[in-house]
């Protein structure tokens, strides 16, 4: 089993990150990081630059967490992404960041998080930042 972490350069992606690390310290699993762009998009504030990924890599090691990244692109929602990435890898929880929304925002836009609460088929830790 894993532990999996859906990544974005943002402060929501820095806590999930966090807390994903403890996590996998606590379960004493690996770590897999996934940092997905959308697939055919030309840039991708979404995709963590090299010095961030690496950084991400020397903060896990230094817990003592084995930790791989994932930034393949995805076609589709990235909700879905998650999900499919959950079940390869046989994460044991998803760990994700939580922005703070409107309703009014998340009905007319939806929200990536909710979809990923509400298709999983095992543990999701939402955190803030």
């Amino acid at each position: 089993m894993t532990v999996l972490v859906a990544y974005v350069p943002t402060p929501e992606g820095n806590a999930a990150f966090t807390a994903a690390v403890g996590e996998a310290g606590r379960r004493q699993e690996p770590l897999v990081v996934l940092n997905t762009p959308r697939e055919g998009a030309p840039v991708s504030a979404a995709v963590a630059s090299d010095a961030t990924v690496e950084a991400l890599v020397q903060r896990a090691t230094a817990a003592g967490v084995d930790v791989e990244v994932r930034q393949d692109p995805h076609a589709g929602e990235l909700a879905d992404e998650v999900v499919r990435v959950a079940e390869t890898v046989d994460a044991s929880v998803i760990v994700i960041g939580l922005r703070r929304r409107s309703p009014v925002g998340k009905l007319i836009m939806g929200s990536a998080a909710q979809r990923i609460l509400l298709d999983a088929d095992r543990p999701v830790l939402a955190v803030k930042p």
